[in-house]
């Protein structure tokens, strides 16, 4: 079942980066940007992170907390968060229950090859834990600008 704005936001308890444990229940009464990238260190996914760490000041301001979730190993975001010396916390759902239960996990297709991946996908939830706007194949460029514009607004 797909999630809809409205919808209560799937909790989560998730390996972090630098040895931490992501959990949206403990963000439970602030604004919480969630969002969904394919593979550390590829070129869309590094650019994504770099927009959100540009603009963490503001999203703070904003009582935003930014969340960026992949299927890579723990020690593959730890290696993409200190190389880009990223400023918001990254998580890893390898065990595909979290990506499940947001709907971003499926098929994809390049270059006529099938194969399994994630949607890049954004979710704002707000303080009451309830999806305010979600943006489904996120395109990079200007992303992280609209969805600070957005947690704003909310």
């Amino acid at each position: 079942m797909a999630l809809s704005t409205g919808d209560l936001a799937p909790d989560f308890s998730l390996p972090a980066d630098r040895g931490g444990t992501a959990r949206l229940s403990e963000l439970r009464g602030s604004k919480v940007v969630v969002y969904f990238y394919p593979k550390a260190n590829t070129e869309a996914c590094t650019v994504q992170a770099q927009d959100f760490t540009r603009l963490k000041a503001d999203f703070d301001k904003a009582g935003t907390t930014v969340l960026g979730i992949s299927h890579d190993p723990v020690k593959a975001i730890d290696k993409f968060q200190a190389k880009y010396d990223l400023g918001i916390k990254l998580a890893t759902d390898e065990g595909l229950d979290t990506l499940d239960a947001y709907g971003v996990w499926g098929e994809k297709s390049m270059y006529g090859r099938k194969y399994m991946g994630i949607e890049r996908t954004t979710f704002l939830v707000g303080p009451d834990g309830r999806i305010a706007r979600i943006w489904p194949k996120v395109r990079v460029k200007g992303h992280a600008e609209e969805v600070l514009a957005a947690a704003i607004e909310l």
